[in-house]
């Protein structure tokens, strides 16, 4: 049996637990593999393309949105950053899942692509606007100021919980990660994803017709 990869989209307002629980995943299966953006910023000590980043020009960058070969892209502060359609593309083709990590804005253009059959969308909300605030402050990261910025821009993503497939609260980090892990199997087994399933129960006929 064959199947066609998952095209994974994670998502959630900063400080919901959307890291921890991709990278839980990557570990629960390690073929799950996380997409590797590209991007028009120079690249920083100890970095290296197509590790951290696939580091572009901006002429190659915007050469790649021209030629449809971004499957989401946005400009951040001056530079480009966005994910590549190739190796997405090749990695669905062989059976493999591609787990990405963007907001409500990339995963609608991802969405709206020719990829757009492979993708689950999963958004992952707070148990409460307090929790959320509680764990931006206990990183102990940020200035106040870095804080409430985020918590504005947290409302703007929260909005958007009703574009995705699935909505997870992450109350309980072992309960969230268990119904992830959940929906990953589920969505693997669907009838238009195993590739080889037609051929399987072409078999299982032609065994009827030679009894």
């Amino acid at each position: 049996m064959t199947r066609r990869g998952l095209l994974i989209i994670l998502s959630s307002p900063s400080g919901a637990g959307k890291s921890t629980l991709a990278r839980r995943l990557m570990d629960w299966d390690p073929t799950i593999r996380f997409s590797v953006s590209a991007t028009t910023r120079a690249p920083r000590a100890g970095e290296a393309d197509g590790r951290e980043y696939y580091f572009r020009t901006r002429a190659e960058f915007e050469a790649m949105i021209d030629s449809g070969d971004m499957l989401e892209h946005a400009e951040v502060f001056g530079n480009f950053y966005g994910s590549p359609k190739g190796p997405v593309d090749a990695a669905l083709a062989e059976g493999r899942d591609m787990l990405f990590d963007i907001d409500w804005q990339g995963g609608q253009q991802v969405r709206n692509s020719s990829l757009g059959k492979d993708v689950v969308s999963i958004f992952v909300l707070p148990p409460s606007i307090a929790a959320l605030e509680s764990r931006l402050r206990g990183r102990g990261q940020d200035s106040p100021e870095v804080i409430s910025g985020r918590m504005q821009k947290s409302r703007d993503e929260i909005s958007h919980w009703a574009e995705y497939d699935y909505v997870l609260i992450n109350d309980d980090l072992e309960r969230t990660d268990a119904a992830l892990r959940g929906i990953i199997q589920a969505e693997r087994l669907r009838r238009d994803r195993q590739t080889g399933l037609a051929e399987f129960v072409r078999g299982l006929n032609r065994e009827f017709a030679a009894r």
